[in-house]
C-alpha cells in the first residue's frame, strides 16, 4: 500500500492496532465482554478523575498559571452567521456537563459541581477599526491575553470563547478550555458536534446528535470504582516491575538548571527529506508495527547519544478511550506512559523497533493505571526542577483529527501563538493525510538555546534516515554528524570517542568559538 493511500495512525488509532494484534480481538483486553459504565451516584459529591484531581492540584499549587490552558482557534472565511455560531456553541455546553462544572472542597476532598445549563453567549470582537495589515497582530495580541488569564476553577466553567471578526466574510474563532476538562481527543469531538450543531441552525433546523451514553463524571465515578474494587493491582505490578531502577534523563543544558521548572517553552520545526516518510512506513509495515514504533527507538537514540546512556525514559501519551461510550466525551481521558528503552553496545536499529512494537502492546495492555497514581506508587525523587519519570517525550498527531466544518465557510486551524514546555524536550511528529510527516521540537526555552535544538533537529534527521536506509546497522555507530561538526572531530577539537557516546561536548566547543550560535 502506498503512503497515500496508508492513512498515518496517530497514538489513539496505534492503541487500537496494537490491542487487536496482540489480544486478537479477544481476551482480558476486549472491550465487548466488559459491562458498560453506569450512571455516578449523585446523591453525594462527585469525586474527580485522577486526572482531573492531578489538574486541581497544579491548579491550587499555582493559580495564576497558564500552563494548563488549552487553546483551539479557527479562522472562518465566507458568510458566518454569528447567531447560528452562538447557538450552537450554547448547546454544546449545555450538552457536555464537564464544560459547566466547577470545582468546590467537600469536607477536604475536591469535588465536582455541576451546574444547570443556561444561555451562553458568544462575545464578539471587533477588529474593523485595526488597520487591515495589522489585524493579524492584532488577533494574536487578542489570543495571547486569553492564554494568560487563568481560571478560578471554584467559580468559573473551564471554557472561555470569543469570536472576533477581522472583516464582514473573516473571523477567528478562540475558544480556551483548562486541561482539567479538555484533552486532544476532546478536540475532535469539539469540531464535529459544533459542526453539526451550527449546520442544523443556519438552515433553520434542529440538531439531531445522538444522546450522550455518560457524562465524564460517571466515568470519574467509574474509574474510583475500579480502584476500589482491585482492577489496578495487576497493571501496577506491571509498571513496577517495568519501571525498577529508572533515572532521571539529564540532557547537557545550555544554562543551569532553575530550582522550579518552569513551562516556558518554544519550538523548532523540521522537515522529513524527500521519501524519508515512506521508507518509514515501509520500515514500519516490515516489523508489523506503525511509524510510532519507528520514530520513538530513533527519538530515544538520539537522547542516548546526548546522554551516554542506553536506558532512556520517554513520555508519551494514550488516548485513555479504551471503550466505545467513551469515544463521544469531551474531558480530561488522556494518560501519560512511560516507554523504556534500553540496549546494549552493537544493538541493531531493527531490534530496536520490534522493543518498541512490544513494550507499546504492553504499555497499552496495562495503561488503565492513571499516571498521577503511578508516580504516588513509585514515588521518585522529589524535583520540583523536572517532571516525575521521564523528562523527554514523544508524541504524534494525524493533522485533521481536528478538522472542523461549518456549512458554506471555510474554516482552517489557527496557530496559537506561545508554547508550553510540559518536560525539557518533546518531539513532535505530525502525520499529514497522504502520510507524509513533520516534525518539531518544542523544548524548555530557560534550559536551551535554539541553535542547540536546531542542531538536535539535525542529528535526529540524520539518524533516523541512516537508520532506515540500514535497519541492521548498531544504531551507536550510526553516523550523525554534519559537515562542520565532523570538520571538529577531524580537526581534534573534540575527540571521536565523545560523539559516539555523547554530542554535549560538541555543542559545547561549538559554542565556546561562536557564542552567538
Amino acid at each position: 500500500m502506498s503512503v497515500g493511500k496508508k492513512k498515518q495512525q496517530d497514538v489513539d488509532a496505534l492503541q487500537d492496532e496494537l490491542l487487536r494484534r496482540r489480544l486478537g480481538g479477544g481476551g482480558r483486553g476486549s472491550r465487548g465482554r466488559r459491562p458498560a459504565i453506569g450512571p455516578a451516584d449523585r446523591s453525594g459529591p462527585l469525586r474527580l478523575s485522577f486526572g482531573q484531581q492531578q489538574m486541581w492540584f497544579l491548579n491550587r499549587l499555582e493559580p495564576e498559571s497558564a500552563e494548563y490552558l488549552v487553546p483551539l482557534t479557527f479562522r472562518l472565511r465566507g458568510a458566518l452567521d454569528t447567531g447560528a455560531l452562538e447557538r450552537a456553541w450554547s448547546a454544546l455546553v449545555e450538552r457536555h456537563e464537564i464544560l459547566r462544572t466547577r470545582y468546590e472542597l467537600d469536607g477536604g476532598e475536591p469535588a465536582q459541581v455541576v451546574d444547570p445549563p443556561r444561555p451562553v453567549t458568544l462575545p464578539v470582537e471587533e477588529a474593523a477599526h485595526v488597520p487591515h495589515d495589522e489585524r493579524d497582530d492584532y488577533a494574536a495580541g487578542l489570543i495571547a491575553r486569553a492564554l494568560s488569564t487563568p481560571f478560578d476553577l471554584e467559580q468559573d466553567w473551564p471554557v472561555r470563547a470569543r469570536l472576533l471578526r477581522l472583516a464582514q466574510d473573516e473571523h477567528l474563532l478562540s475558544l480556551v478550555f483548562h486541561h482539567i476538562a479538555f484533552d486532544a481527543w476532546s478536540t475532535r469531538v469539539v469540531a464535529s458536534e459544533l459542526g453539526a450543531l451550527y449546520d442544523a441552525f443556519a438552515s433553520g433546523g434542529l440538531p439531531a446528535l445522538p444522546p450522550l451514553p455518560l457524562q465524564y463524571a460517571d466515568y470519574a465515578a467509574w474509574q474510583r470504582q475500579e480502584e476500589a474494587g482491585g482492577a489496578l493491582t495487576e497493571h501496577l505490578e506491571y509498571w513496577r516491575t517495568r519501571l525498577d531502577g529508572v533515572t532521571p534523563v539529564d540532557l547537557p543544558t545550555d544554562r543551569p538548571r532553575p530550582a522550579y521548572r518552569s513551562h516556558q517553552g518554544a519550538d523548532v520545526a523540521f522537515a522529513l527529506p524527500d521519501g524519508l516518510s515512506g521508507k518509514i512506513h515501509d520500515l514500519a509495515a516490515r516489523h508489523n508495527a506503525t511509524p510510532f514504533a519507528v520514530l520513538l527507538p530513533a527519538f530515544q537514540a538520539l537522547v542516548a547519544r546526548y546522554t551516554g546512556s542506553t536506558d532512556v525514559p520517554v513520555g508519551i501519551v494514550a488516548s485513555g478511550r479504551t471503550r466505545p461510550e467513551l469515544q463521544g466525551l469531551i474531558g480530561y481521558g488522556i494518560n501519560n506512559l512511560v516507554m523504556r528503552g534500553t540496549w546494549r553496545d552493537g544493538t541493531a536499529f531493527a531490534e530496536l523497533v520490534d522493543q518498541a512494537r512490544n513494550t507499546l502492546i504492553e504499555a497499552y495492555e496495562h495503561q488503565s493505571v492513571p499516571f498521577a497514581r503511578l508516580v504516588d506508587e513509585l514515588q521518585p525523587e522529589r524535583d520540583m526542577s523536572r517532571t516525575p519519570l521521564y523528562q523527554v517525550a514523544f508524541t504524534l498527531h494525524e493533522r485533521g483529527s481536528e478538522s472542523f466544518e461549518l456549512a458554506g465557510l471555510n474554516v482552517e486551524p489557527y496557530e496559537a501563538t506561545g508554547r508550553v514546555a510540559k518536560c525539557d524536550l518533546e518531539l513532535q511528529v505530525n502525520s499529514a493525510p497522504d502520510g507524509s510527516l513533520h516534525g518539531q521540537f518544542v523544548y524548555a526555552e530557560p534550559l536551551f538555546e535554539r541553535a542547540t535544538v536546531e542542531r538536535m533537529a539535525g542529528h535526529f534527521l540524520r539518524l533516523l534516515e541512516r537508520a532506515v536506509e540500514d535497519e541492521t546497522a548498531p544504531v551507536s555507530r550510526i553516523d550523525i554528524l554534519d559537515e562542520t561538526e565532523r570538520a571538529l572531530v577531524t580537526s581534534g577539537a573534540v575527540t571521536p570517542s565523545v560523539v559516539s557516546e555523547t554530542v554535549h561536548e560538541l555543542f559545547e566547543g561549538q559554542v565556546v568559538r561562536d557564542p552567538g550560535a
